[in-house]
């Protein structure tokens, strides 16, 4: 069965996106649910990225084309890594939409968005070294392993993560 999704850039309404993801269930690979503060910190640099040239990195609610159904978010933005402009990629599928291949369908999704309007080589995904579900994201997506770093998120916070890259089409 294909798996038909639609990318929506991020907009004011999806706040309630941010709060249901926000779920210890959901953060446990990131260091734990965040604060109200940081949530609309956050909601406000997701939208201010649907307002800048798509380049820049954008984050999209991600939704079953058949019923419309939101079942996560899906983005990408501009990083410094290892001394080398690139792309920095992250996704989210809520709990009773896993293990269906969402995310996989989600990033691949993403991937074609970037290498249509990306001004960058690469793009890299650090999940936690233990989160052996965004391994398998990454590796059926496509991604290139580059192996084990200590990443730094959320900002002052370093853990064991795994470097994982995807090379955009020339």
């Amino acid at each position: 069965m294909e798996i038909s999704l639609r990318l929506t850039p991020w907009s004011q309404e999806d706040f309630g996106l941010l709060l249901r993801a926000n779920e210890p269930e959901m953060t446990k690979y990131l260091g734990g649910p965040e604060s109200e503060e940081q949530l609309a910190d956050r909601q406000r640099r997701y939208v201010a990225l649907s307002d800048r040239e798509p380049a820049a990195g954008r984050m999209f609610r991600v939704s079953l084309t058949e019923n419309g159904e939101t079942v996560g978010s899906v983005g990408f933005w501009p990083r410094e890594w290892r001394d080398e402009d690139v792309y920095e990629t992250g996704w989210a599928v809520f709990p009773e939409h896993q293990g269906r291949g969402l995310a996989v369908a989600a990033v691949t999704e993403l991937l074609a968005y970037v290498g249509r309007h990306g001004s960058h080589r690469f793009v890299h995904a650090f999940p936690s070294t233990d989160h052996a579900a965004s391994h398998a994201v990454c590796r059926r997506a496509g991604f290139e392993s580059l192996g084990d770093v200590n990443f730094e998120y959320p900002p002052g916070i370093f853990h064991p993560s795994h470097d994982w890259r995807y090379t955009l089409p020339a």
